[in-house]
């Protein structure tokens, strides 16, 4: 690493975040998954490798889309091994911030942010059935990570045929997979623009560590009681700016886009691939709503933003289908053409802005 031009000149470069320690941290925090007799923990791994590859026939005709390459590798992971994962593509993401760091940071600090990175992934680690990863270290293809614990548990609790629900999956993230492919500019877009925020809050950070430490406290304060009350988004939006929040909405339209478009795509297959989509699909949007959830847990899920994250599906959802009605499928597929015809924030809520934008 160079040395940092602030500090002294055996000083080297540190990320903000010990990674390797949040990567442990992380998988020793994750909850243990359902316990299941050997055979069938077999047949489950088994089961999901044979999904996704049935998936990418169904999810290249479906989407009309033609991407380059080959199929991703196909990962079956645990929930430690799914989180372990995830601190090696936000290394991955965030590499080179610590450029704007105007001195080194001390052991402390970087263990601070590894515990907390960490206890975020460990509490995600038990609820995503799958991802695919655009961010592998070494500048690998992506993969495609599917939680095999997490997707046994939702099969058996919802009662939906464990084939079907599987195939139904895997075209949700193979349809991300093809997403990344067909926009091989994507991943780089996704990843400037996310170190652009990060860069702008890492400079402006030294500011809110001289804060008073009443002021703080208030800022989450009020995030936690937002969140009780329903209001409020998620506790970082406490310390951004205006033109930081408009930033943030931007990569959130262009994540609502992906999300939206692989969930119209893995119904748009229909019964004669999935025979129970239709059961499938309403009984999983019950479990999103978060059906019988404690406070507690609807709490957290507004501070770490993760009913933000439900939201994405639906609005982006909501857009897919309103331009499919205006230009169809082809017409939609210009979105994967160039940066400049993503949706921006206000677009993603006005679907006929974009059609006029991009197709006049």
């Amino acid at each position: 690493m160079k040395p940092i031009a602030h500090a002294s000149s055996t000083a080297a470069l540190q990320p903000a975040v010990d990674w390797p320690a949040a990567a442990r941290i992380a998988a020793r925090l994750a909850p243990p998954g359902p316990v299941a007799p050997r055979q069938r923990l077999h047949d489950l791994v088994g089961g999901l490798r044979e999904a996704a590859g049935t998936a990418v026939g169904h999810v290249h005709e479906v989407t009309r889309m033609a991407p380059d390459g080959v199929p991703s590798p196909v990962v079956v992971v645990d929930r430690a091994s799914w989180a372990r994962a995830n601190t090696q593509s936000m290394a991955t993401m965030v590499d080179g911030i610590e450029d704007v760091v105007p001195h080194p940071l001390a052991p402390a600090v970087q263990a601070a942010g590894a515990a907390e990175v960490g206890a975020v992934l460990a509490l995600l680690s038990g609820r995503v059935l799958g991802q695919f990863d655009p961010y592998v270290p070494g500048g690998s293809p992506g993969r495609l990570l599917l939680v095999a614990p997490n997707i046994l548990q939702a099969e058996t609790s919802m009662g939906v045929p464990a084939r079907d629900f599987r195939l139904w999956v895997c075209l949700h993230e193979q349809t991300h997979a093809w997403q990344f492919a067909a926009a091989p500019w994507l991943a780089d877009h996704l990843r400037d623009r996310t170190r652009g925020l990060v860069t702008e809050l890492t400079r402006t950070s030294a500011e809110l560590a001289r804060a008073r430490i009443d002021r703080k406290i208030a800022v989450v304060g009020k995030a936690v009681l937002d969140a009780l009350r329903g209001r409020g988004d998620t506790l970082v939006d406490g310390f951004l700016t205006p033109a930081q929040k408009d930033t943030l909405a931007d990569i959130t339209a262009v994540m609502a886009l992906l999300e939206g478009h692989a969930d119209v795509m893995m119904d748009a297959v229909g019964p004669s691939v999935v025979p129970s989509v239709r059961r499938i699909r309403a009984r999983f949007e019950r479990r999103r709503d978060g059906e019988g959830r404690p406070a507690f847990d609807v709490v957290l899920r507004r501070l770490l933003g993760m009913d933000a994250k439900l939201a994405q599906y639906r609005d982006g959802a909501t857009f897919v289908r309103a331009v499919e009605r205006k230009v169809g499928r082809e017409g939609l597929n210009a979105v994967w053409a160039e940066p400049g015809n993503l949706p921006d924030a206000r677009e993603i809520s006005d679907p006929r802005a974009w059609v006029r934008r991009v197709h006049g």
